[in-house]
């Protein structure tokens, strides 16, 4: 049994699903929306196969699509569940999981997936609601939650934690899953971190520890991401204060460049050994003076071993 599901698995009986088929087909829905047949076949430590045949009756179902992704290499055909009536009957009926997405919003999808259901025992809040209502039940306020508004001709939206990432909380401790799908830079880690940290403090004023795990599929994700998170776990010094204006958007920009082989971009640092001698000095500076500085207790890094062969075209 899935405790963080609540038993919601029993509520797909009427499309016949029971089981440890109901338990996954709630997971997908509620944590992600996508799946591999890999990711499939490790949750029920099934022949590909009985896979095979389970992913069929989805699509004979007409619950389900299948297809390689245009913008993914290297991962094989990706199954979205799209039935508003599936996602209704788990009493996620909104949820922007059933619709199409990026090839970085999949990954993102996906890679917290895998996460999930390695750790499947941990009591995660699968929901933007479930979240928002186990913080304000520690007597939090919405204001320290990370937050997008979006504007539309109907009037304004806010939605809590708008990446979608995995978050788990117990009495002990709350935990913070970033999934980086290839991102060149740092940037969108910084900036998740940046919307967080306000919220990490005041777990922390309760006596909660606070952990974020940086998910990744290569080691050059996994070790910049390292540099970064370590800083938020190390204490805040007298005179840490955010970066100095323009030291993110720099760092970015070098990255990118040695990245892209932006020749042009590198001849205005002096070539590419100056532009990386630049990027060290700026990271440097970035991890001495980092904004969410000794807002985390612990900081740690997680490999996919289904994923790490994707690689976006």
């Amino acid at each position: 049994m899935i405790a963080h599901l609540k038993g919601r698995e029993k509520a797909l009986r009427p499309f016949g699903w029971a089981g440890k088929q109901a338990e996954w087909i709630a997971l997908v829905c509620l944590h992600s929306g996508v799946f591999t047949r890999a990711q499939w076949a490790r949750f029920n430590d099934a022949h590909p196969e009985q896979i095979r045949r389970g992913v069929l009756g989805l699509l004979a179902q007409r619950v389900a699509s299948e297809e390689t992704e245009p913008g993914l290499a290297g991962i094989g055909r990706v199954c979205r569940i799209f039935a508003r009536p599936v996602y209704r009957a788990l009493g996620a009926e909104h949820i922007r999981h059933r619709r199409g997405a990026s090839p970085e919003v999949l990954m993102r999808r996906l890679l917290s997936l895998d996460y999930v259901i390695e750790h499947a025992d941990l009591p995660w809040l699968p929901t933007e609601q479930e979240k928002v209502a186990a913080f304000e039940a520690l007597g939090l306020d919405r204001s320290l939650l990370p937050v997008r508004v979006y504007r539309g001709a109907a009037g304004h939206t806010r939605r809590y934690f708008p990446v979608k990432l995995p978050v788990a909380l117990d009495p002990a401790r709350a935990l913070f899953v970033y999934a980086d799908p290839g991102h060149n830079t740092a940037t969108a880690l910084r900036s998740w971190g940046r919307a967080h940290r306000g919220l990490w403090q005041a777990l922390a004023k309760l006596d909660l520890s606070v952990e974020v795990v940086a998910v990744a599929r290569t080691s050059r994700e996994l070790e910049r991401a390292r540099r970064v998170i370590g800083g938020w776990a190390e204490p805040a010094g007298p005179g840490d204060r955010d970066p100095g204006p323009g030291i993110p958007e720099e760092l970015a920009r070098i990255e990118r460049a040695i990245v892209e082989g932006a020749v042009d971009v590198l001849d205005e640092f002096g070539g590419l050994q100056a532009a990386l001698k630049r990027s060290i000095e700026l990271e440097a500076q970035a991890r001495r003076q980092e904004a969410g500085r000794g807002s985390i207790h612990r900081a740690a890094e997680w490999r996919t071993a289904r994923l790490n062969g994707v690689r976006f075209r």
